[in-house]
């Protein structure tokens, strides 16, 4: 294990599973539908967002008038609907680095600004249930990211300080999150590349959790390689 290291928190959506497109793709659809035109690019800034603060920069952009709750239960189910058809799209790399995780006995958790219900529904339907020792959703709290509640909410279910703890992340929101918990965050991005200030707060960034796993299994006993 990497020195001083003791637990690995995954973000959901754009790490572990590969269905941010889809819900983009959903979006698209309803933007077209209700004509608002170029809702998914603002969707795309709510990436790690929870579903009230995803409504306020909704609010925000287009106004109050459209009843943004009502559609995002509607994209919701758009994208319940895709993969019922065909099947939960897992990220490259994610049984792998659980795996390895698993036997190299770090702590494993989860921390996503999706529903608690939606979370313990995906990790059924792709049998990772049984890796997270801890799992915290968007819904548990009252803004998720980019402020560090999330994060600092599962660091003190597992009991542990947030320097000891790497967080594993796609988007901006998440990596800012982590870091103003104090926690290392490591981005593999997936619709979003970090920018300067991004990458300023980034512990190592990879482009699939095969590579994360690599880097963690060259990093055993040492904090770099």
């Amino acid at each position: 294990m990497i020195e001083g290291i003791k637990a690995i928190v995954f973000d959901k959506d754009g790490v572990l599973f590969d269905t941010e497109m889809i819900i983009i793709e959903c979006w698209k659809v309803i933007g077209k539908q209700k004509n608002i035109n170029g809702i998914e690019n603002v969707i795309k800034k709510c990436i790690g967002l929870n579903k009230t603060d995803t409504v306020a920069l909704l609010k925000k952009t287009f106004g109050d008038s459209v009843p943004f709750m009502d559609l995002m239960e509607e994209a919701a189910n758009m994208s319940r609907a895709w993969t019922i058809k065909n099947g939960l799209p897992v990220k490259e790399g994610a049984y792998e680095a659980l795996d390895f995780l698993k036997e190299s006995e770090y702590r494993i958790a989860l921390a996503s600004s999706s529903s608690t219900a939606t979370i313990k529904k995906h990790l059924k339907e792709s049998n990772m249930e049984q890796y997270f020792e801890q799992v915290i959703g968007g819904d548990s709290i009252l803004h998720s990211k980019p402020l560090p509640d999330i994060y600092l909410n599962i660091c003190e279910k597992l009991k542990l300080l947030p320097e000891q703890c790497i967080a594993i992340e796609d988007s901006p929101n998440g990596i800012i999150s982590a870091y103003r918990a104090g926690m290392k965050p490591i981005m593999v991005p997936d619709l979003i590349e970090p920018t300067p200030e991004i990458e300023g707060m980034l512990y190592r960034k990879f482009d699939s959790l095969l590579q994360v796993r690599d880097f963690l299994k060259k990093g055993i006993g040492k904090e770099t390689v």
